[in-house]
């Protein structure tokens, strides 16, 4: 049988095949839940250009283990609240996101940065010839 294929509680001596899904969590600032983003790529219909397209899920995740940049696996449920219809299966890989705060940010070393580019900036006068 395959992962894919879940008893449903109602079904009578059938499957039903749920959606799954593998994306990134992008945001994990609720209870419960997080937010996963899925990118698909495919053909433009008229430009066969390969196009990536992103959705973003509520998914319910019970234990929180969820982190920024975790790749998940989430499969189809029943309605949990106006917005989460998945739930996290799996987390395949967790993510490396370094969460630094602005104030934590050594100003010593930026303030020399910034000089140096708005000095590359700065408007040079154009030479006429003629």
């Amino acid at each position: 049988m395959s992962k894919d294929l879940e008893r449903e509680p109602g079904a009578e001596a059938g499957y039903r095949r749920r959606k799954s899904r593998i994306g990134t969590v992008i945001g994990n600032k609720m209870d419960k839940t997080v937010v996963v983003a899925v990118e698909t790529r495919r053909p433009h219909p008229r430009y066969r250009r390969v196009v990536t397209n992103r959705t973003k899920f509520k998914v319910h995740d019970e234990a929180g283990a969820c982190g920024l940049g975790d790749v998940v696996r989430i499969v189809e449920t029943r309605p949990l609240s106006k917005e989460k219809r998945w739930r996290v299966v799996e987390i395949v890989s967790k993510g490396e996101v370094a969460e630094v705060k602005p104030s934590e940010i050594d100003v010593e070393l930026v303030e020399p940065a910034k000089e140096e580019i708005q000095g590359d900036t700065a408007v040079h006068p154009v030479e006429s010839s003629g």
